[in-house]
């Protein structure tokens, strides 16, 4: 990620506007600390659109439907020593 300092980035914005569109988001500085991150608008869109429900990825994965052969033991529980 470049960084800048507001006021290069103020003078040459369209330069950090093609960059972040073309290598990645930007890092602005103020007095020397990090104040604010520059994202392409295609960026911006991954980050906030909706995510499924973790049941709806389960029932959208593709082993969705696999019978999965599990072997279990004779054994009904362990002893525990108490």
């Amino acid at each position: 990620m470049h960084a800048w300092q507001l006021q290069e980035a103020k003078a040459r914005l369209s330069e950090v506007i093609q960059k972040a569109i073309n290598e990645g988001p930007q890092d602005i500085s103020l007095r020397g600390r990090p104040a604010a991150v520059i994202l392409s608008h295609a960026d911006y869109e991954m980050l906030t659109r909706p995510k499924p429900s973790f049941t709806a990825f389960l029932r959208d994965s593709p082993l969705h439907g696999v019978e999965i052969e599990r072997e279990r033991g004779a054994a009904f529980a362990r002893e525990l020593g108490l």
